[in-house]
């Protein structure tokens, strides 16, 4: 088994030129001038509310018989907006003032993929978004180096019980596309980072060992059932103090990557996707090596689970050249709770088989198994 893990695994400005402050502060100007002359004229408004009704979104607008008849609005010509009338069609309903609602089909209560209810993305033209909910490319669930907020209390089989620590994230920053939260569509920039520590549970003192720090940019594209990204991290290793005071060293690995990543990804269904990606370092120091593949296939229910939750399983193979293209092999399986939002909360095992996964040590083999939680926003 060990074997097969292995395999698997300044210059000045110039005086007359304009200041980034002043370009910035005149785009807010023109974005508020927008926003308000469309609320004036009856339009749709550029800032979309949230609702945490039976949909996900709700937009308002005046009803479709009353609007003026004067072709695109200031803020569909500038920002993209999509024409409501031919996108929402079906999807709209009237107030006792005049007002309709644009429900834009995404997470729903009860069946929502049998209910006929149709996806956000069926129909619905693309627009320009700042800070957009949901990630066209998701993070992989059993990726041992993924941004994201989670924790694992694991016994080693050498070195006792330990726990690993992932503090950071990952959230999409502009998107040209649907607005689904559950399953977008489109051209999506996204930013990630997170610190990876490891503590001691051996000791009293919750010594820590080491962390890992890692910083990304991907650029993500999806369109029906297949997503690919073409992406920046920088990743890099560090010895513990209290880990150097109390083994009365000062040696450590300068390890550390600057990488880019290719990677696509396909659902076979709403809930089975089966991922792959190669990343070649062009920059890299400590014991690293250029070139490094995963795959992997997650089983995770995208429907909204409620109280009760849904099962899921995780599997994860990293391959490096450090090893001959051997690596690490990761197998969870447990509960998750999916919201409106879009975010994952999960638990359940955690099983690691491989070279560490906290790459201080990265050439020393570790066979974990024990208990994890994990957040993905």
């Amino acid at each position: 088994m060990r074997h097969l893990a292995t395999r698997l695994a300044v210059a000045g400005p110039a005086p007359h030129a304009t200041s980034p402050a002043s370009v910035l502060f005149s785009l807010v100007i023109l974005a508020g001038v927008v926003s308000t002359a469309c609320g004036e004229t009856g339009e749709q408004p550029l800032w979309l509310a949230y609702s945490s009704g039976q949909v996900s979104r709700e937009i308002w607008a005046p009803y479709p018989g009353e609007r003026p008849a004067r072709g695109v609005n200031l803020a569909e010509t500038v920002f993209g907006r999509p024409s409501l009338e031919a996108d929402c069609a079906g999807l709209a309903t009237r107030d006792q003032e005049g007002v309709f609602a644009v429900r834009q089909a995404g997470f729903v209560d009860g069946d929502w993929f049998d209910s006929g209810a149709p996806s956000a993305s069926q129909g619905e033209r693309w627009s320009h978004q700042v800070l957009p909910d949901g990630l066209i490319y998701r993070s992989y669930l059993a990726g041992i180096k993924e941004s994201r907020f989670a924790g694992q209390w694991v016994h080693d089989t050498q070195r006792g019980w330990m726990w690993d620590i992932t503090l950071g994230g990952r959230v999409g920053i502009l998107r040209y596309g649907t607005t689904s939260v559950d399953h977008p569509e489109g051209w999506q920039i996204d930013i990630e980072g997170a610190g990876m520590p490891r503590l001691d549970l051996e000791r009293a003192e919750r010594d820590l060992i080491s962390s890992d720090f890692r910083f990304g940019i991907p650029l993500t594209y999806g369109r029906g059932n297949y997503q690919t990204k073409l992406a920046y991290y920088h990743l890099s290793s560090h010895l513990g103090d209290e880990y150097m005071v109390r083994h009365n060293t000062l040696q450590r690995r300068n390890y550390s990557r600057d990488v880019i990543v290719w990677g696509h990804s396909y659902f076979l269904t709403e809930d089975i996707r089966l991922y792959g990606e190669a990343g070649w370092a062009f920059q890299y120091d400590g014991g690293a090596e250029p070139w490094e593949f995963q795959v992997g296939v997650d089983y995770s229910p995208a429907r909204l689970t409620g109280h009760l939750g849904a099962p899921f399983v995780a599997v994860n193979g990293y391959l490096r050249q450090e090893f001959d293209f051997g690596g690490s092999l990761v197998v969870q399986t447990g509960w998750q709770w999916r919201g409106y939002s879009g975010h994952l909360f999960r638990i359940g095992m955690h099983y690691f088989q491989g070279m560490s996964d906290q790459w201080e040590f990265f050439d020393q083999f570790e066979d974990k198994l024990g208990f994890g939680v994990w957040y993905d926003f």
